[in-house]
């Protein structure tokens, strides 16, 4: 049981015991707004509103939440989820891109509009069916790909969902680099097996040493790729397994690096 809510009332999703109203989750109003107004920045804004996309977690363990993306979003004027992004052509599907695997790795549930998942154009209607024809292009079926991909890691690794409400299920790697619109975080599992290592560059800018500090002198291996032709990157080939250097990031005294291509999107588990 959801509750619609967008207020700051209290427990809306405690005990009832404890004066809670307990549903079991509540709309992350606040995080979708912030979200979407980091979204549709040009990137050269981005790095002075790097804090929208940070903000929720310094309050995501008060509820049990569930992140929106519903049709009040693509209705009304406020254009399609695709059309809500900057640039031109690919641009905007990378952005998405980028944008959906952030969604999917941030603590809390999903909640993701019909249509979202391969670029619809047009705002939604009730009035007509999805313009399905669009899956045989290919920046939509490129994209449509992509978040199949996610979902389908998001069923496999625990990690992505057991601990949403526990601060022991999140760990910002990186979350103050803002000039180079880049956010890394991880997110741990109950058994402390198939950790997952996010990096996600919001940025048309390559990073082709980019290093990234971990928690363990571990092997990380690569299970998500945006460069990989099937989601319309550049196909280069690259390792899959990194190992971590005693070289200090990020505040941490093991790190690695890899190349991180424009609007680039690497998961790693260890």
């Amino acid at each position: 049981m959801i509750a619609e809510e967008s207020t700051a009332w209290p427990k809306v999703t405690g005990n009832v015991v404890e004066n809670g109203l307990n549903f079991s989750y509540k709309w992350n109003m606040g995080w979708m707004h912030d979200f979407l107004d980091y979204m549709k920045l040009d990137p050269y804004f981005r790095k002075d509103n790097h804090n929208k996309m940070t903000f929720a977690m310094s309050y995501n363990y008060s509820e049990k939440y569930i992140l929106v993306l519903s049709h009040d979003e693509v209705v009304h004027l406020k254009c399609s989820m695709l059309n809500k992004m900057p640039g031109l052509g690919i641009d905007k599907y990378r952005n998405l891109m980028c944008g959906y695997a952030f969604m999917m790795g941030h603590p809390g549930k999903k909640l993701l509009f019909m249509g979202g998942e391969f670029g619809q154009l047009r705002e939604w209607s009730e009035k007509r069916q999805l313009d399905w024809e669009l899956l045989d292009e290919p920046f939509h079926a490129d994209l449509h790909n992509f978040v199949k991909e996610l979902n389908r890691l998001y069923l496999k690794y625990p990690a992505m969902y057991q601990m949403d409400d526990q601060p022991e299920g999140f760990e910002w790697i990186n979350a103050d680099d803002a000039f180079r619109n880049i956010f890394s975080f991880v997110r741990h599992g109950k058994t402390g097996r198939n950790n997952l290592l996010f990096v996600i560059n919001f940025s048309p800018m390559e990073r082709a040493d980019y290093r990234v500090g971990v928690p363990k002198k571990k092997k990380y291996t690569l299970i998500l790729d945006s460069s990989e032709e099937r989601f319309g990157g550049s196909g280069k080939e690259r390792p899959t397994v990194y190992t971590a250097q005693k070289q200090p990031c990020d505040n941490r005294d093991f790190s690695f690096a890899y190349p991180l291509e424009p609007y680039g999107v690497a998961v790693f588990k260890f």
